[in-house]
This record gives structure tokens, C-alpha cells and sequence, in this order.
């Protein structure tokens, strides 16, 4: 049984930054992914980053590349999201995830497909 706690989140201004932590308790083998998902007000939950334990093999969606950096310390079992140059659009709940990978490279962007939540973390950028 994996449990996953998250923090890190808050509120902050456009053009602000913040980094999202999901420390896991349990163990993720390499075949699996850990990945960020967020659900904005009125939306369906969407993943924005997502890596593949034990190869690395890192995906943004288009919305938050090269603004955001998901990484993994192995050593501490834990996820980070490295979100910079905020925008309005980004206010959600932050949900870090894990599921089994598809292969090396892929991972499911369906929420369904995930076995183990964080508890969510609020991130709100105001205008």
C-alpha cells in the first residue's frame, strides 16, 4: 500500500512561483508512474506532469511547459512540481498520483488509471 502526502501549496500572484511535495510512504516500483494532476473549478481533473519511475522519462502537457519541473528524489521517496511564471489559468487542486506505467516512456493521462491520491493541495493565482 503506497500513501502519499502532499504540500507545498498557497496563494501567490501572477508571475509567482511555487513547488508542490508529495512525499510516499510505500514502495513504487520501476514500472510505475508518478505523475501531477490538477482539477480547475468546474473542470475535469487533468494531468500536467508525470515521470516514469526508474527511467526518468519526464511529459508536460502543453499548458504548463516550460514554466513547470516535476522531479523524484529516490532517496526521500518524494515528488516535486517546480511551477514558475504563475498564471490565473493555474488556480486548482493539485493531486499527486501513482500508476502503473504503460511502458518506459508512457504513461496513462487518465485519472481512473492511477491506484494511489495525494490528499490535494490548493494553489490559487490571483490577477
Amino acid at each position: 500500500q503506497v500513501q502519499l502526502v502532499e504540500s507545498g501549496g498557497g496563494s501567490v500572484q501572477a508571475g509567482g512561483s511555487l513547488r508542490l511535495s508529495c512525499a510516499a510512504s510505500g514502495y513504487i516500483g520501476s514500472d510505475y508512474c508518478m505523475g501531477w494532476f490538477r482539477q480547475r473549478p468546474g473542470m475535469k481533473r487533468e494531468r500536467v506532469a508525470r515521470l516514469v519511475i526508474g527511467f526518468g522519462n519526464i511529459h508536460y502537457t502543453d499548458s504548463v511547459r516550460g514554466r513547470s519541473t516535476i522531479s523524484h528524489d529516490s532517496l526521500k521517496n518524494t515528488l516535486y512540481l517546480q511551477m514558475n511564471s504563475l498564471k490565473p489559468e493555474d488556480t486548482a487542486v493539485y493531486y499527486c498520483a501513482v500508476g502503473r506505467a504503460i511502458s518506459d516512456h508512457q504513461c496513462h493521462t487518465d485519472p481512473s488509471k492511477y491506484d494511489f491520491w495525494g490528499q490535494g493541495s490548493q494553489v490559487s493565482v490571483s490577477s
